[in-house]
């Protein structure tokens, strides 16, 4: 019959329909003008529209879970359609043998939780440099455990339809999007993967003459946003960020004061609180165990010069990326520079990037709100905007 709706379109509309019947008999039930044999024939028209799809369940329905995604190098967080936001570390930890079950009571233990345990559990960090870690299966099932623990810590019930845009490095190899889509396909019912920094503009809506900068654990993110979805030639990443700058606090730590105790993780917990760009407002000082006494040392110039050795490729490739736009719209990309992730906390990392780039004329350097949740943010939103028959145009798509 000309103009009929068959396959996936006659299943997202009954899908939709029934979501809408299901509404108006919430609603109708709690009127004053409640009729039971009206009920029945909005439950039975409910029903039918389930048998006619053959039970899918289909994006529209009113009980869809749609959710942005950060699978980070350090953290996993997921903002919801149901104002849930949720942080956990990208950590899987699993009992060493029979004895550790018993004492963890479980199978596994995620984030926060693993880290304070992994003397009996063998811990597993699945991603590196902002994608699945390659090459080691076990890697990728611990990452479907992240995945699903981080996606079942936002509240779903059984029956929701699940929908998650998921952001990635900038330039992520084909095979990390694939290994990665096969994940997601496992714990959503659909699934979109776009860069991280696209992600970002979306959330601030900066999707023309404007630029990203998504320093994150593992990598360093650069995007010009020039009013479509952006190509390879206006994005880069750049493998040095949050964990690099640990790595050599570390090691400049434990050379300039060998008889410190250091480790990685006291380092990170030093650039967390103290990182810094350029001129430092205030001296680091900091308390460091020898020989198991407290000692307080001045970090300052160590401090500052870990942070800064991200610095001179950030600031090559985002010279790159302004003079790629037209040379009339330089000049309004250079005044929207917008930082994200958690190295947009770094103190004094607006004035560096302006500074560096006065050559180029004016510029503004701003951090975007709640810098650590922009990523997912901007994928909630893409999820609730974009009607889903448009998604294949703007990123790689799975369904279940």
């Amino acid at each position: 019959m000309k103009g009929a709706v068959t396959g996936n379109g006659r299943d997202e509309l009954l899908g939709w329909l029934r979501g809408e019947l299901a509404g108006i008999l919430s609603v109708y039930k709690k009127s004053d003008e409640f009729d039971p044999a009206k009920e029945r024939i909005l439950s039975q028209l409910i029903i039918k529209a389930q048998k006619v799809s053959g039970g899918k369940r289909v994006m529209g329905e009113a009980n869809s879970l749609l959710m942005g995604i950060d699978l980070g190098t350090s953290r996993t967080m997921v903002k919801t359609n149901r104002d849930v936001r949720v942080s956990v570390d990208s950590v899987i930890g699993y009992p060493k043998d029979i004895i550790s079950a018993k004492v963890l009571g479980s199978h596994v233990a995620y984030g926060s939780e693993a880290l304070e345990k992994r003397s009996y559990l063998d811990l597993f960090f699945p991603l590196e440099d902002g994608v699945l870690k390659e090459g080691s299966q076990r890697d990728i099932e611990a990452a479907r455990d992240l995945l699903k623990h981080a996606v079942s810590l936002a509240n779903p019930n059984d029956e929701a339809f699940k929908v998650g845009i998921i952001g990635v490095p900038a330039i992520a190899s084909f095979s990390s999007k694939e290994a990665l889509l096969a994940i997601a396909k496992d714990v959503l019912d659909v699934a979109m993967i776009v860069s991280e920094p696209f992600m970002v503009a979306y959330y601030v809506q900066k999707l023309t003459n404007s630029i990203i900068i998504d320093i994150g654990a593992g990598t360093a993110d650069i995007c010009g946003m020039k009013g479509t979805v952006p190509g390879l030639g206006d994005q880069v990443t750049i493998l040095k960020g949050g964990d690099y700058i640990d790595k050599v606090l570390e090691k400049r730590i434990s050379e300039a004061y060998p008889d410190v105790q250091m480790t990685l993780h006291l380092a990170k917990r030093i650039k967390e609180q103290h990182s810094f760009v350029g001129k430092p407002d205030k001296a680091v000082t900091v308390k460091l165990r020898v020989d198991g006494k407290p000692v307080s040392y001045d970090l300052t110039d160590i401090v500052g010069s870990a942070c800064e050795t991200i610095m001179p490729d950030i600031i090559e490739h985002l010279e790159r990326i302004v003079i790629g736009f037209d040379p009339e719209e330089q000049e309004t990309a250079l005044q929207n520079i917008y930082l994200a992730g958690g190295g947009a906390k770094i103190r004094g990392l607006d004035k560096y990037i302006s500074d560096r780039l006065s050559d180029y004329g004016d510029v503004k350097v701003q951090t975007v709100d709640d810098p650590d949740y922009a990523g997912c943010s901007g994928g909630l939103k893409l999820a609730m905007d974009l009607p889903h028959q448009y998604w294949d145009e703007v990123g790689d798509v799975v369904r279940r």
